[in-house]
């Protein structure tokens, strides 16, 4: 079952030349299910009755019933471990009896213990938590239904965003709620760490994960054949986070693509007739860890997960944190996305139980899934007002008049809204009431002063929190906010800043400039690899839909209406390109000859920090160090920095010419509604 928001063009062109009319390029709006608040029932019921009511879950039809235990033993006899263990005897020297011990640690280590007692107690729990700190939880029924009829036929594994630690307990609560099985979840070894809480989440479906596997082929074949044997034997649904990390920045983080590999893998093999996947988007009006995130992001180490961490964060039950969306998307069959894409006849070429280098066309499905699958979150991620709040006030920052606050929200809203955007706006309250309440849920950010609205970011500017100073603090904030915006606007986005950057308006060399900043920014969005130029005609129709620009044969003309349109669009996008050409800039002035991604990190920081510092810049969003690893990443796929691995670590090189080369593309700038390109 795809989407129904499908794209359909209508270029008569090859794939790397836009010479037809984009205004033949149409896009389906989608129409998405209904919302209900959970919690209202909730609020009404005793939650004691909630968590011992009779939990009957539909399972599985070809189920094989087992404990968890029974799991760890078929695991330890699968043909796989034993011709594994029996490689490994002669590789290392080790008797098989000393491997297939590990192999047991290995698995006491990783299981979960799945128990309907730990179940029952964090449904208990959690009702209480989420009705005190959030006014509503609010799910797609229709998502649900489709959940539970598919979960009957076929093994399911749940792709849910990654936003905060609140996501995989949100999850279990909801299918616990609507008598689902409750999921097994991949989490990390780090929970293992927090006494009592660890064994609590092992028991409610919890199964852990090293974070990195440093080439121990003993663990990597435990682990996967632990997945696939739940998988296989239809046990619970399996989850786990694409994106392999919370996004300290709200923005969807490149795929992890070995856990997918896994689940794949017995679809590959024919031990499954399909396998289906379920893309889940949860969006919250204000994240938990916002303060967290941004230390983080400024350097601060992430602080270890502890029993006495999670006490001390109880000050959170004393907060509001407004409402979160849960939506279910549509459940694909790998099977229907795997016809006429890729063959599984190399599989049959081996048993099925020895290891095999994943043939490239398998390769290249798997990472296109992967892709498809967050385009897919992204699609159904909740946009709340205050995202379109803080967008504009970013832009004319550090204040700006409550009108005309309204007046430009309410505009970018119709913009949001015409380009695709799931905007939740609750219709029946005056603007002037959503805007105040917006407000008033991050009033840690913004503030409302006699019919100023000002962004906490001046009075204490200099002011030092924890070694870090408070507006920078304040403004990444901010811009978490806002990079929930950056996904509807990418696409026309870029195009804006094309038409910016190119000398004259022949959309050839609008679209070479697109698919350029589309190469840089790769590791800042999700975009579906070898789409580009269905991306850059969907960012045509969109600002053509939008009066922006009209597209002729062979130029693209700015309208007088689309100055404001384009203005928007590169102001919002312009702190990506600025904060790219600064660490050109710091790579430029780099003495030494090589360094790690430690240095760079701590060098680049302290660069950026001058250039606030002395005003020489205004782009804060440099000082992320998410930016700032995603930047390095772009220069090494862009071989404007070489990268080799010497003694298990990575070191860096900087080619000049290609840096200075980049900063100036990046640098490369004519104004909106530029003479060259026509008015109409």
């Amino acid at each position: 079952m795809e989407s129904s928001s499908s794209s359909n063009s209508y270029f008569s062109v090859g794939p790397t030349s836009p010479s037809a009319v984009v205004l033949l390029y149409s896009k389906e709006l989608k129409k998405w299910d209904e919302f209900e608040d959970i919690l209202e029932e909730r609020r009404h019921v005793s939650d004691l009755k909630f968590a011992m009511k009779c939990y009957t879950p539909l399972v599985y039809k070809g189920i094989t019933p087992c404990k968890p235990t029974d799991i760890k033993c078929s695991v330890l006899n699968s043909e796989e471990i034993h011709y594994v263990i029996k490689q490994l005897s002669k590789e290392s020297l080790q008797s098989v009896d000393v491997l297939r011990e590990k192999v047991s640690e290995i698995l006491d280590e990783m299981s979960h213990k799945l128990r309907l007692g730990a179940i029952r107690f964090f449904a208990f729990t959690l009702s209480k938590v989420f009705k005190q700190i959030f006014s509503k939880v609010c799910v797609n029924e229709e998502g649900i239904q489709k959940l539970q009829r598919v979960i009957q036929e076929h093994p399911v594994v749940l792709l849910p965003s990654h936003r905060s630690y609140i996501d995989f307990l949100m999850l279990s609560f909801l299918l616990y709620n609507y008598d689902l099985p409750v999921p097994v979840i991949a989490a990390g070894m780090d929970f293992l760490g927090m006494k009592m809480v660890g064994e609590l989440l092992r028991m409610s479906g919890a199964f852990f994960m090293r974070r990195t596997f440093g080439g121990n082929k003993l663990y990597w074949a435990v682990f996967s054949e632990y997945v696939k044997t739940m998988l296989r034997n239809g046990y619970a649904p399996v989850e786990f986070f694409l994106e392999g990390t919370r996004s300290r920045s709200a923005k969807t983080l490149t795929p992890k693509f070995g856990l997918l590999n896994i689940v794949m893998e017995p679809f590959f093999k024919r031990e499954v007739f399909d396998t289906y996947l379920v893309p889940i988007s949860i969006s919250y009006d204000k994240i938990l860890e916002e303060t967290l995130y941004v230390y983080e992001l400024l350097g601060v180490p992430k602080p270890k997960e502890s029993t006495t961490g999670l006490l001390k964060a109880r000050r959170i039950l004393s907060e509001n944190f407004g409402s979160i969306h849960v939506y279910f998307g549509d459940p694909v069959s790998l099977r229907s996305l795997a016809a006429g894409r890729m063959s599984r006849s190399s599989y049959n070429l081996v048993p099925r139980y020895i290891p095999q280098k994943q043939p490239e066309d398998a390769h290249a499905f798997v990472t296109e899934v992967a892709y498809k699958m967050q385009l897919l979150q992204i699609e159904n991620m909740v946009l709340s007002p205050w995202t379109l709040i803080i967008a504009v006030l970013l832009q004319n920052r550090p204040s700006m008049d409550l009108d005309t606050l309204m007046e430009k929200t309410l505009w970018l809203k119709g913009l949001t809204q015409a380009f695709g955007g799931f905007l939740v706006w609750p219709d029946n309250k005056p603007a002037e009431e959503v805007v105040q309440a917006s407000i008033l849920l991050h009033s840690n950010i913004a503030s409302l002063v006699r019919d100023q609205v000002i962004l906490k970011v001046d009075s204490r500017d200099s002011e030092v929190v924890d070694g870090l100073i408070f507006q920078h603090i304040t403004l990444l904030m901010c811009s978490a906010y806002r990079n929930q915006l950056l996904n509807i606007f990418v696409r026309p986005s870029l195009v804006a800043i094309a038409l910016q950057m190119t000398p004259g308006c022949r959309k050839e060399d609008v679209y070479s400039c697109f698919r350029f900043l589309r190469d840089v920014f790769a590791d800042e969005f999700i975009f579906l690899p070898g789409n580009t130029l269905k991306d850059f005609e969907e960012g045509c129709y969109l600002l053509c839909k939008s009066e922006a620009i009209q597209v002729t044969m062979k130029d693209i003309l700015v309208t007088e209406k689309g100055n404001t349109v384009l203005e928007f669009l590169t102001g919002l996008f312009k702190p990506f390109v600025e904060s790219y050409q600064i660490i050109c800039k710091y790579l430029l002035s780099e003495e030494e000859d090589h360094f790690s991604e430690k240095q760079y990190l701590a060098a680049v920081r302290k660069f950026t920090s001058q250039l606030l510092d002395q005003g020489t810049s205004q782009c804060y969003d440099v000082l992320s160090s998410d930016v700032q690893k995603n930047a390095l990443a772009a220069c090494v796929r862009l071989g404007v920095v070489e990268k080799k691995k010497i003694n298990n670590n990575y070191i860096f090189n900087v080619n000049e010419p290609a840096t200075t080369k980049l900063e100036e593309m990046l640098g490369c700038k004519t104004p909106i509604g530029k003479p060259a390109t026509a008015k109409l």
